[in-house]
């Protein structure tokens, strides 16, 4: 039987200490230091805990919540490039929403390490994912420069766009495309291999083939 286990307690100031107490798996049931402890079913939240602290608490929270999606579409990305015929067992096997995985891989495979901004949350990066590369980092450098929420963010991307010149609009050309429903079938397949929107599968092998076309021309 577990004698000890390492708990963490979020505090004034937003730091975390680690020490060993208690039988529960995941720290005391209780604290006298006016601590909130976390379990695996939530929060132990003492009655007189302070506003700094719960506040505190929530920003820790969002922030391990936040690298957690980072983190698990980076997993699911890595396994279906190294273990495409186990990785769907793999998702089974751990218990986690396959759905939720590949949105969060989709926008993993959207956005380079480098790229993440660790000011911003997952969802800011998640509002610009489907934007060409250098929209996203202007949009993702506003929200850092302003301190725009996810949904401030999105406010802005939606007023740009009801703003966008009727004329352009009107000179935009209507691509009238019609699919069988086995290339569809066939697409969304493909699709789904990548961990991508049909959407944003289609719009992304048209740029890479719109790519590959204008750089044989300029060559």
């Amino acid at each position: 039987m577990m004698k000890t286990a390492v708990r963490g307690e979020v505090r004034r100031g937003g730091t975390v200490a680690e020490h060993r107490e208690s039988r529960h798996p995941y720290g005391a049931m209780n604290s006298p230091t006016g601590s909130i402890s976390v379990t695996r079913v939530g929060l132990r939240i003492p009655s007189a805990v302070s506003f700094d602290t719960w506040e505190n608490a929530g920003r820790r929270i969002s922030s391990v919540a936040s690298s957690s999606a980072w983190c698990l579409g980076d997993w699911l990305v890595y396994g279906q490039a190294r273990f495409t015929d186990r990785y769907r067992r793999a998702i089974e096997t751990v218990g986690l929403d396959y759905q939720t995985l590949r949105n969060y891989a989709w926008v993993a495979r959207r956005f380079d390490v480098s790229r993440r901004r660790d000011s911003l949350s997952f969802n800011h990066h998640a509002e610009v994912a489907s934007l060409r590369p250098e929209e996203q980092d202007y949009w993702l450098n506003r929200a850092q420069e302003l301190g725009w929420s996810r949904n401030q963010l999105r406010q802005n991307l939606r007023g740009l766009r009801e703003n966008e010149p009727s004329a352009g609009k009107r000179n935009a050309p209507s691509l009238g495309i019609q699919f069988t429903p086995e290339r569809i079938a066939r697409y969304q397949a493909a699709a789904e291999q990548c961990d991508s929107s049909l959407e944003a599968w289609i719009v992304d092998r048209l740029d890479l083939a719109a790519s590959d076309s204008l750089g044989r021309s300029d060559g």
